[in-house]
């Protein structure tokens, strides 16, 4: 049973607070960390800690209100200058932290917290009384068990997931640290503490970084003030959203308007059956029917902005995450953000939080270099990591840039032949931008080795199927000796999907307009057999042809007239259909009791005419056979 038995909204209401505001706090410790002296920033992180142990006392949470009372007691002394900020003092405030919110964990379970680890209070209590520090005081912040930096790495078994890391560090001409190097325990990133349960095993997924890490002082890790079983699982989503009031009030003006003008075509409903039908009449018809329209469209664009949340909620977490791995990896990074007012819809927001975890993690640990290394290549010794978003047109983009060394086309392509992703010949015809999408492949990986520290993590091939999940893109930029550009294209939301609707005799589909590059007519006497599958040149490019009619399993009568160049992450091709119904943007309703194999959902014309909407990576990975246009039966086609 609940400890928290008819407190379930007052719980409930209590974490989305103090969930917030401790991530800013979180963002404050870092700015903090630069500027020790503000005591604009000294009163925010008090006031922050106040503020939660009010909470947690009604709440009756004993054990989170001694925590939180014990660091307020170390700011107050902070703020007003009896103490001083010092990196050992700043790793014990960190872990406090994080103390604070795997308790946060115990209480979304229901039940009361147990207590901090006592060393962790000891030493609170002993830095606001002023005693010294030494190096074995300064708790850690590490969110992995301390054994595991000494366990012998294993050699990692066939088919494991891939491994960005060991990559980035071979691709950009670097030497991995020797395997199985002990990683100082001070200031480990505290991924798991900031970003939701779950996200243990981004934080274990660095296996090797650039140069050799400063040794910072060793310290006992933080025990777990709650168990792991009782925390939050990622997989849990928020089934609340915070919604402007002025966007609800507008809402509310457009039902009534509705309201006002369903009435008014009532009214000249009854005209008409009572024969009243001359023009004045029929042109107030006209009008109330256009201003019905008018109406609802705005309405939809209304409701759908009540969705958009800005996507600063989600960038927040992130200074502390950057900033916890740099100081564990001995580096000077600055992670900046920009963009952050740019609205996206809320969905969309929980399921980025993995991808974008992940990829910064990887230009903290790989992509920028050591300021050993940086000094001789003449940089400054400070990396900096930018995570931006903006709107362009119809869609979001999301960046992940680092200024460090950059990948080598060459030795990916090298890389991706070794493990038999593509042939030798393929590879010398591909691009560097081609090139860098090989990361994107499963099974692309230069991992040896994995140990229990790191090499379990999510491989660049999940992060590129979460962002198509999400009907988006991933780009792939690099320069050698300047950095490396991520670049994530989404929809603005997810509940609207611009598609291209096709048509396969009078029966139509849609496909998600992300993937069209272009529309061609596909003449017979130019299609090319290229090793027993149908090809078409496009621009001097190959290209597979495939017939959506076999691609669905249906029996082929005609030939496809026209095709449309698809693009997903991995391939090229041409799909081949009988012609097309134009474009639309289809509200997508998902199909929960019954979905079919390769329908991502259904949408309604404005005939009335229900339409599926096909997943197409679904359709192609369909056992890996792929339809060819030239015969009567069922031909295996590699989509390549």
């Amino acid at each position: 049973m609940s400890d928290f038995a008819g407190m379930e909204d007052l719980l409930q209401d209590f974490l989305q607070e103090s969930s917030d505001l401790l991530s800013d706090v979180d963002n404050k410790l870092v700015d903090l960390e630069k500027s020790p002296d503000d005591r604009g920033l000294l009163n925010d992180i008090f006031r922050g800690f106040h503020t939660i142990k009010g909470g947690a006392g009604f709440l009756n949470a004993t054990e989170l209100v001694t925590l939180c009372h014990r660091t307020e007691t170390l700011f107050d002394k902070l703020r007003n200058g009896e103490l001083s900020l010092s990196p050992e003092l700043m790793d014990m405030i960190m872990a406090a932290t994080k103390g604070v919110r795997d308790m946060f964990g115990d209480l979304s379970s229901g039940v009361q917290p147990p207590p901090a680890d006592p060393e962790l209070i000891r030493s609170l209590e002993d830095a606001a009384a002023g005693k010294p520090l030494v190096s074995s005081a300064a708790p850690a912040v590490a969110s992995v068990a301390p054994q595991a930096a000494a366990t012998p790495p294993q050699t990692g078994a066939a088919g494991s997931s891939p491994d960005w890391d060991a990559l980035h560090a071979t691709v950009s001409g670097q030497k991995p640290a020797v395997s199985g190097e002990v990683i100082p325990a001070a200031s480990v990133a505290s991924a798991s503490s900031t970003s939701g349960a779950g996200d243990e095993q981004h934080h274990s997924d660095a296996d090797a970084h650039q140069g050799s890490s400063a040794h910072l002082p060793a310290a006992p890790a933080v025990k777990s003030s709650g168990s792991s079983g009782r925390r939050v699982e990622a997989a849990t989503r928020e089934n609340t959203i915070r919604v402007d009031t002025s966007r609800l009030d507008q809402v509310l003006n457009l039902s009534g308007e509705i309201g006002l003008t369903k009435n008014r075509l009532t009214s000249l409903r009854a005209d008409i059956l009572a024969g009243k039908n001359d023009s004045e009449t029929l042109h107030a018809l006209d009008q109330a029917v256009s201003q019905l329209d008018l109406l609802v469209s705005d309405l939809q664009n209304s409701v759908m902005k009540t969705r958009m949340q800005p996507i600063g909620r989600l960038f927040q977490k992130y200074p502390r995450i950057a900033r916890d791995l740099a100081r564990q990896l001995g580096k000077d990074v600055e992670l900046v953000l920009a963009g952050e007012e740019t609205e996206v819809d809320k969905n969309m927001i929980e399921d980025l939080s993995d991808p974008l975890i992940h990829l910064i993690r990887n230009a903290v640990d790989h992509g920028v270099e050591s300021p050993e290394v940086r000094a001789a290549a003449g940089k400054s010794a400070k990396s900096l990591v930018r995570l931006e978003a903006r709107q362009e047109g119809d869609h979001i983009v999301i960046i992940v840039a680092d200024d460090g060394n950059g990948m080598v086309p060459e030795v990916i392509r090298a890389k991706a032949v070794e493990k038999g992703l593509i042939s030798e010949e393929e590879a010398n015809t591909l691009d560097d931008r081609q090139s860098f999408n090989l990361i994107l492949l499963p099974g692309f990986s230069t991992k040896t080795q994995i140990s229990d520290v790191s090499g379990r993590g999510v491989g660049m091939d999940v992060v590129k199927t979460n962002i198509q999940k999400l009907n988006g893109s991933i780009e792939i930029r690099s320069e050698i000796g300047k950095g490396s550009v991520f670049l994530i294209s989404l929809p603005l939301t997810l509940a609207i999907l611009p598609v291209l609707l096709v048509l396969l005799g009078d029966q139509p589909f849609a496909l998600p307009l992300s993937l069209v590059r272009e529309i061609l007519p596909i003449e017979r006497d130019k299609v090319q057999e290229v090793g027993g599958k149908s090809t078409l040149v496009v621009r001097g490019e190959i290209l597979p042809v495939i017939s959506l009619v076999r691609l669905l399993g249906w029996q082929q009568e005609r030939y496809p007239e026209y095709g449309v160049l698809m693009q997903t992450a991995e391939r090229s091709f041409i799909l081949g259909v009988d012609s097309f119904a134009g474009r639309d943007d289809a509200v997508i309703k998902s199909l929960e009791d019954f979905r079919p194999h390769g329908v991502a959902g259904v949408t309604t014309l404005s005939n009335g005419q229900i339409v599926l909407i096909l997943d197409m990576k679904e359709l192609l990975s369909d056992a890996g056979q792929h339809l060819d246009i030239g015969s009567g039966r069922p031909r295996a086609l590699e989509v390549n």
